[in-house]
């Protein structure tokens, strides 16, 4: 594998504005001042992306996470070449309390730059795991008891009080052959995995997160999707994968005006996952192209919708 995006996009086809670079740093201020619907006695909702697709949202004093990843360690993917067993490890110090002390896990899908925290975080936390049967079986393999773990399918609307989770059936990114890489699932329990091609995409599904009084809020793990199964969500802000590859039909026009143009889009997967946690997030020249154009494709669709470019661990509210 050669040291190129493409390779990269041969590999994984995973996605991984906010103003433009020249407005950027002020719609992130504002951003993170905003109240949100005030008047309605909800709770106040901050939003901190953990890099990647992983996310943190603290509603009142309760916390959730979406695929929260902070290992990030290296497998080659970005500094190739790529090692399929790349042994799977969880990097305490890096994790740190990044996550807080979570409720409730949402995963998309069960590969490594996705699930590889997730048992770790919900044996330390107590945390609810939300995911695929996959995901179950994986947690359960783990060692996390099934009173821990609840498979979901999408369809489910799941009332938390402060806050509701809407689960949605979705579909995982392609690379240029229109494959991606470990598919597959765990029906039954595996023997506990032990290097990243043992963590397979295992279904993919994607969430909404609707505060009480506040936002709702779209997240995205991979860059594909269904139409119908989106209908009628209208989430007030997208946290959207950008897409390595342009195998998906139309995908930034499709996806917004399936969400009904949401008011703010923000995003996510388009940084290097390998490295530490640092601002400005690490990229390389291909990828700021990729994201770019991500921008200028949601600018063209939905001319009224902000995009916010995100800092990692920085609180954002949204209006």
């Amino acid at each position: 594998m050669t040291d190129t995006p493409l390779a990269r996009r041969r590999f994984l086809g995973t996605a991984a504005g906010a103003a433009l670079a020249t407005t950027a740093a002020a719609s992130t201020a504002a951003a993170a001042a905003a109240p949100r619907r005030q008047g309605r006695g909800g709770p106040t909702a901050t939003f901190r992306w953990l890099g990647t697709a992983g996310w943190r949202i603290d509603v009142g004093d309760r916390t959730l996470l979406v695929d929260p990843y902070l290992s990030r360690f290296r497998t080659g993917l970005f500094d190739p070449p790529f090692n399929p067993e790349t042994d799977l490890k969880v990097d305490t110090t890096r994790i740190a309390d990044h996550p807080g002390e979570p409720e409730t896990i949402l995963v998309t899908h069960t590969h490594w730059d996705h699930f590889n925290d997730v048992p770790y975080i919900a044996a330390r936390s107590g945390a609810r795991v939300f995911g695929t049967l996959t995901a179950y079986h994986l947690g359960l393999a783990y060692g996390l008891p099934s009173a821990q773990l609840s498979p979901v399918k999408g369809g489910e609307v799941l009332d938390f009080a402060d806050y509701t989770v809407e689960v949605v059936a979705s579909l995982h990114s392609r690379n240029p052959s229109y494959s991606f890489a470990f598919p597959g699932v765990h029906p039954t329990v595996p023997a506990r995995p032990r290097t990243v091609a043992e963590l397979p995409e295992g279904d993919t599904l994607t969430y909404q997160v609707s505060v009480r009084g506040g936002p709702s809020v779209f997240f995205m793990g991979a860059s594909d999707f269904a139409e119908r199964d989106l209908s009628g969500l209208a989430p007030d802000v997208a946290m959207i994968a950008v897409p390595n590859t342009d195998v998906v039909h139309e995908y930034v026009p499709r996806l917004l005006a399936a969400l009904d143009r949401p008011a703010t889009v923000v995003p996510v997967h388009w940084d290097n996952f390998e490295v530490e946690l640092h601002n400005p997030p690490r990229l390389t020249p291909q990828d700021r192209d990729r994201l770019d154009a991500f921008v200028d494709a949601v600018r063209a669709a939905a001319p009224r919708t902000r995009v916010l470019l995100p800092e990692y661990l920085t609180p954002y509210t949204f209006t």
